[in-house]
Parts: structure tokens; C-alpha cells; sequence
């Protein structure tokens, strides 16, 4: 065994007549545990929010959007989208006509963001997170239905039940020159309200889906489309299918996976992260203040065997490292407890939901939770960091005992 660590052992195990000094590094081991465990479970508390924001995204959202990088809309043609779906890798696309318009139930009216998709938009697992009622199902031809975002069916007032009572949607047009009948400034159509979703409060006060067809007569949209969305195949990775999109298409068009559509809030989320990295960091820091007290303690209480060691012959080299493999037998006593606690709560919340969230209208009950094991290295550095600058004060002041002083 080295013999800087076995001495320094002794010193953490010994029980001396006046074991202050132990209760003091008893304390700090706790505080370590503590601010170690609080770090990992904070840290798995931001990781299942950010997992569970692209969850809720995932079933509003393709995995790769097309958009045009100049104007708002862009013509197509069956041989391009032809081109498009032979792309290896492409699973299912979907056209897509986006816009806003005026939605009117009974008196009460609001503006909506109208989304039109084609039929094969629910044939891609939409809307298996979150909260769903009603019929899943975009109607007919003859009879089209609407998909309604909950926040807007609230402010409506919308009753699924009342097979009467159809939304009217009006969308403004450019009149005729001369013209002063009000009906000329718009186009207008009805429609049935089929069901509510409940994703995020992002989509759920502001969307309304509706079919293709009606979206592009109600639009007067054409052959234009706003964007087109694609599913991957299982057996494909998301990167390569869109860098061969990407080919295909040019510099005209931009093609963006899940986070690139909601890049601002992922990445508000991760820096949130850092900073409550950061300050429980720095708690920590805090924390481990017991560890100076309790080595300059220990340093002060130790100088004659300090001295019989250097009389002895050791170097000042080896009490340095005494001292330091103390604090460290100290901080990593208490980080690897606060290690193995934070892992056991985060897998009880994970598995057993202990702490709700409180909210009854979310989409989830309980705080969610992920663990991932880079937490555990960056937590880790972080104790060492903070141990030796705890840690290397005393063990130099230690160096500097003289040796006739105290014999």
C-alpha cells in the first residue's frame, strides 16, 4: 500500500481523546454526500424535462422537416415529390399547408394557425404522448374534420358532442379592384370538430389540423405547399437521410431534424442546465470548506508526528501528499454516498413516481427523470477539482513544520 495513503487512512479511522476534529470531518463528508446527491438529481430532473419535450414534440412533429430558405411557400409536382420519396431512407412524407386564419364557433372567435396535412399524417404514430380525446380522424372528402389543439377548444368552447354546431374558418383574400362587398375580402368554409390534443401549450392554443384538401381550397394555395414532413425508416439514421435530402434538394431548402425545429428552446434548457450545474457546483464548493477546517486542524494537531516523519527522513513532498489524500478520502468517501443516493432516488422516481408533479391538467404525473452516466463523470471532476483546492492549503502548511521545533 502506498504509504502516503495508508497514513493518511489511519488519520481518517483513528479515534482520538479529542475527536473534534473527526466530527468536523464526519460533517464534511455529509456535506459532500448531500451536495453531491442534490447535483445528480437535479441534473437527471433536466435531462427527463428535455427528453420529454422532445417526446411531446416527437408526436406533433416529423423527424425531418423540409422548408424553403426564401419566402413562405413553394411550389411542387408528383415528380418531385416522387424524387423526394425514393430517397433511401424515407419512410413516409407529408405534404403540409401552414397559415393563419380566423376560426369562429357559435359567436366566439379567435385567430388559429391552420395546419393542413395529408391523409397519411395519422398513420405515423402522431399523437401517442400527450393527451388525446375524441375520433382520430380527419373525415371525409364530402365531410372534413378537424383536429382541434385543447387551448383552443377551451377558449371556444367547443363541444364534441354537438353534431350541429360546425366551426367556420375565414381566410382573407385580395378583393377585386372597386369591389365593396365584405365577401370578396375572404374565403370561408365550415368544418367538423372531430377531437382535442394536448402536446405543449405551444401547439395547443394556437393549431387547429384539417385536411389537404380543405386547407388548399380555403387557402387558394394550389400546387403550393408550406413544408413537407418526413418520417425515417426504422433501419436508417436520421443524420444520413437528411445529408442526402439535403443533396437532392440544394441550397434552396432547408432540412431540419427534431431539434433544429425547436433549437432556442432546447438549447434555453441546456443552458438553464449549465447554470444550475454551476451554482450547485459552487454549493458544493461551500460545503467543502469543512474539509480546509478539519486538514488545518488536523495539520496543527499533527506536527510532532509530522516532525518524527521528516526526522525519519520523509520529504516534504510526502506530507503534501498526506494531507491531500486525507481531504480526498474525505470528499470521495462522501461523493461516491452521494453518488450511489442519487442513483437510487432517480431510479425509484423513474420506476415508482415518488414526488407528483402536482398539475392535474399535464400531460405526465410525476417529475421525470434520466440518468445519464456523463452527470456522474462531470460531477465527479467536480469533487476532485474542489478537493484539491481544499485540500492543498493545509497539506503545505503541513510541509513547513520544522522538525526541532517539535521534538
Amino acid at each position: 500500500m502506498n504509504l502516503s495513503f495508508f497514513i493518511a487512512s489511519r488519520y481518517f479511522r483513528s479515534k482520538k481523546k479529542r475527536n473534534f476534529i473527526n466530527i468536523l470531518s464526519r460533517i464534511a463528508m455529509v456535506g459532500v454526500a448531500v451536495g453531491t446527491m442534490a447535483l445528480v438529481i437535479v441534473l437527471s430532473v433536466f435531462n427527463g424535462l428535455e427528453d420529454l419535450i422532445r417526446g411531446l414534440y416527437a408526436s406533433f412533429d416529423a423527424e425531418l422537416k423540409i422548408e424553403p430558405v426564401r419566402g413562405k411557400s413553394f411550389e411542387v409536382d408528383d415528380q418531385w415529390l416522387g424524387q423526394i420519396r425514393e430517397v433511401e431512407g424515407v419512410q413516409t412524407l407529408t405534404e403540409v399547408i401552414e397559415d393563419n386564419a380566423l376560426l369562429r364557433y357559435r359567436k366566439d372567435q379567435m385567430v388559429v394557425t391552420l395546419k393542413g396535412v395529408t391523409d397519411n399524417f395519422l398513420d405515423e404514430e402522431r399523437f401517442n404522448k400527450g393527451y388525446f380525446i375524441g375520433d382520430l380522424t380527419l373525415g371525409t372528402q364530402n365531410q372534413p374534420a378537424a383536429i382541434i389543439g385543447r387551448g383552443v377548444g377551451y377558449f371556444l368552447g367547443i363541444d364534441l358532442d354537438n353534431e350541429f354546431e360546425k366551426l367556420r374558418v375565414y381566410y382573407p383574400k385580395a378583393p377585386r379592384a372597386g369591389t365593396i362587398d365584405p365577401r370578396q375580402m375572404y374565403n370561408s368554409d365550415i368544418i367538423r370538430p372531430a377531437s382535442f390534443f394536448s402536446v405543449e401549450k405551444k401547439f395547443d392554443d394556437e393549431y387547429i389540423i384539417v385536411p389537404m384538401a380543405f386547407a388548399r381550397d380555403l387557402l387558394n394555395y394550389q400546387n403550393k405547399r408550406t413544408s413537407l414532413e418526413i418520417n425515417v425508416a426504422d433501419n436508417y439514421r436520421i443524420g444520413q437521410v437528411k445529408e442526402k435530402l439535403k443533396a437532392l434538394l440544394g441550397e434552396d431548402f432547408s432540412v431540419k431534424d427534431a431539434d433544429e425545429q425547436h433549437a432556442g428552446l432546447l438549447r434555453a434548457i441546456k443552458i438553464e442546465k449549465l447554470f444550475v450545474f454551476i451554482t450547485l457546483t459552487f454549493i458544493l464548493a461551500v460545503a467543502s470548506f469543512n474539509i480546509f477546517f478539519s486538514l488545518s486542524m488536523l495539520a496543527i494537531e499533527k506536527k510532532k508526528d509530522i516532525a518524527v516523519l521528516l526526522a525519519m527522513g520523509a520529504t516534504n513532498r510526502l506530507i503534501r501528499s498526506i494531507f491531500i489524500k486525507q481531504g480526498a478520502i474525505i470528499a470521495f468517501s462522501g461523493a461516491i454516498i452521494g453518488l450511489l443516493l442519487g442513483f437510487v432516488f432517480c431510479w425509484l422516481q423513474d420506476t415508482y413516481g415518488l414526488i407528483s408533479l402536482g398539475v392535474a391538467s399535464s400531460v405526465v404525473e410525476n417529475y421525470p427523470v434520466k440518468i445519464i452516466w456523463t452527470d456522474f463523470l462531470w460531477t465527479s471532476i467536480s469533487v476532485v477539482v474542489i478537493t484539491f483546492l481544499a485540500a492543498y492549503r493545509p497539506a503545505a502548511i503541513a510541509a513547513k513544520v520544522k522538525t526541532v521545533e517539535h521534538l
